[in-house]
């Protein structure tokens, strides 16, 4: 018979640490509202989430990288807001922070939810930054929380 694994949406005892940009602020602190209403009506407690602000994306994955290897947490959620301008500073930053997570993930085996917006102007941004299954940032943090219960079921 096949196996199937498949992760839980219960954040019930997992240690999360949310990453989010102060750049943007009106867009992050909803991506961050997001995501904590996700994890709480999950089963979350505000004991086990630990929030940090950076100054802006560019800032995210040096924190992500810090946090995953201190082993103080499950899972991290990384939330920023990068909108596209006049100048190609938008695809460097986008980049950068892609990667650096993306190096995070594999260098320290943790799961982190991608709640960082790459948006082509504000009307993007605010859609993407809505309420609930509208609002990248609940969707990162229930990411994050189905990677830890899959992984919990999968042998070392």
């Amino acid at each position: 018979m096949t196996k199937i694994i498949e992760g839980k949406l219960d954040a019930r005892g997992i240690k999360l640490g949310i990453i989010v940009s102060r750049f943007n602020n009106f867009i992050t602190e909803k991506l961050l509202d997001g995501a904590l209403e996700g994890l709480k009506s999950h089963g979350g407690e505000d004991d086990d989430i630990t929030v940090v602000r950076v100054p802006g994306a560019f800032e995210i994955p040096l924190l992500a990288e810090r946090m995953a290897a201190s082993g103080k947490y499950d899972a991290l959620v990384c939330l920023g807001a990068v909108i596209r301008g006049d100048t190609p500073h938008f695809e460097y930053v986008s980049d950068a922070v892609t990667r650096g997570i993306g190096e995070a993930i594999s260098r320290y085996r943790i799961p982190i939810g991608f709640g960082v917006l790459t948006t082509n102007n504000v009307e993007q941004a605010m859609e993407r930054s809505g309420s609930k299954d509208a609002n990248k940032g609940y969707e990162a943090a229930l990411t994050a929380v189905e990677m830890i219960n899959v992984i919990r079921q999968l042998p070392e």
